[in-house]
């Protein structure tokens, strides 16, 4: 069942970042049809959240679309050579957002391999922001797409995530401080990253 925009609505962008945790991204793309359960993601908490693009209110063109109402794709280009996917979330003009930096593959896995540019899935294929985007067919392009919305017949492409059933129990998770955010000060010891511990136990 796809998530419908009240989902992503809500205001507390760390309780969103946990609950996406065993649910199915979903993409169709260049004819591909590809997901995965996400296994990791790490909240960003907008204007007050010195880890997050839009600290202070800041706005450029490539951020702008944090400002869209929750259920919209922010998909940024990061140094230069990795596509990373992000989840807007809030209402319009609070720009939170959830980063997606793992998954273990569902569907499409013959695609995902032609992507990755390997013959099997193994330990580590798509366990970074950046693998997630590329084992899924995310570009960069991508921002702004309304995740709540999949377009019929051959219009592309599409991104969109899955209600799956599956709800980790505490036990099962991990919830640390965010990769890679040291510029943030205080902030970046926040305990806005969330993921499993046992992935085999998903399915």
């Amino acid at each position: 069942m796809l998530l419908p925009r009240s989902f992503y609505l809500r205001p507390d962008v760390v309780s969103l970042a946990r609950e996406l945790i065993g649910k199915k991204l979903c993409t169709r793309i260049d004819g591909m049809e590809t997901s995965g359960i996400i296994t990791e993601t790490e909240a960003y908490a907008g204007i007050t959240d010195r880890a997050s693009h839009a600290y202070g209110g800041r706005r450029s063109a490539r951020t702008e679309v944090m400002y869209a109402q929750g259920g919209t794709a922010y998909v940024y280009l990061c140094y230069g050579m990795h596509s990373l996917f992000n989840v807007v979330t809030n209402v319009k003009d609070i720009p939170h957002a959830i980063l997606i930096r793992a998954i273990e593959p569902y569907e499409g896995v013959e695609f995902m391999q032609q992507r990755r540019g390997k013959r099997k899935i193994g330990e580590g294929f798509s366990d970074g922001p950046g693998k997630v985007a590329t084992t899924l067919g995310i570009h960069y392009s991508h921002t702004g797409l309304d995740l709540t919305f999949i377009p019929a017949g051959d219009q592309e492409p599409a991104i969109w995530i899955e209600e799956t059933g599956i709800i980790p129990r505490a036990n099962e998770m991990l919830v640390t401080s965010r990769i890679g955010v040291q510029y943030a000060g205080e902030d970046a010891s926040l305990p806005f990253r969330f993921l499993l511990k046992e992935r085999e136990r998903l399915f």
